[in-house]
């Protein structure tokens, strides 16, 4: 058996639980994935199991990846991703939501969504400086030198710079509902990245 999927955030939504209360919930679009691969300790070195998720035309892949997936007798994805199985997997299966349960614990792993430069205040949450007419220091980082010992800035000193687009796991997050017609997963809380990002479901444990 695969122990995740690979998926599509769809948004948000809000949902009723059993006794009335309002909860937040994010929709994604977990499979169907393909089997493309079995990956074996004694050629491979280790045991995966490599799937596929995002149907498209084969105009869109590389010859190398063409020939990767006909190999297998698979449809032509976009994505591929390699899992940690247990027990008896087939080359050219298919695996959906049926996966998971209702209630089951889960991890989601997506990329962040990229926000640019940014300062300190935004990207570190420093307090920044005052706020009255006059200061002259508002949102700027500060005096960042040492002394005459060692005189150098410090290695890991949280500055102004790039934010977001970065690889980010939700652990513990509770699969809600399962709506298996549409390979629609619930899962309770949110997600990173933006809508329509692949992200990465996996079985805890």
């Amino acid at each position: 058996m695969v122990k995740g999927l690979i998926g599509k955030k769809l948004g948000m939504i809000q949902v009723f639980d059993e006794e009335r209360r309002l909860i937040p919930v994010t929709v994604i679009e977990a499979g169907p994935c393909g089997i493309v691969q079995l990956k074996k300790k004694n050629i491979d070195g280790y045991d995966a199991v490599q799937i596929g998720f995002g149907e498209v035309s084969e105009r869109k892949q590389t010859k190398p990846q063409l020939g990767h997936l006909k190999k297998a007798g698979n449809k032509v994805w976009r994505h591929l991703k390699e899992f940690p199985s247990s027990g008896e997997t087939q080359v050219g299966a298919v695996v959906d939501v049926s996966l998971f349960s209702e209630g089951e614990s889960i991890n989601v792993r997506g990329i962040s969504k990229g926000k640019g430069f940014q300062g300190v205040m935004k990207r570190h949450n420093y307090a920044g400086g005052p706020a009255s007419h006059g200061s002259m220091f508002h949102r700027a980082p500060g005096s960042i030198g040492s002394s005459s010992f060692p005189s150098r800035v410090l290695k890991n000193k949280k500055l102004p710079g790039h934010m977001g687009n970065k690889q980010v796991t939700v652990r513990g997050l509770r699969v809600f509902g399962i709506k298996a017609e549409e390979n629609i997963l619930l899962v309770t809380g949110s997600v990173p990245g933006p809508v329509g990002g692949v992200v990465i479901v996996r079985k805890v444990g």
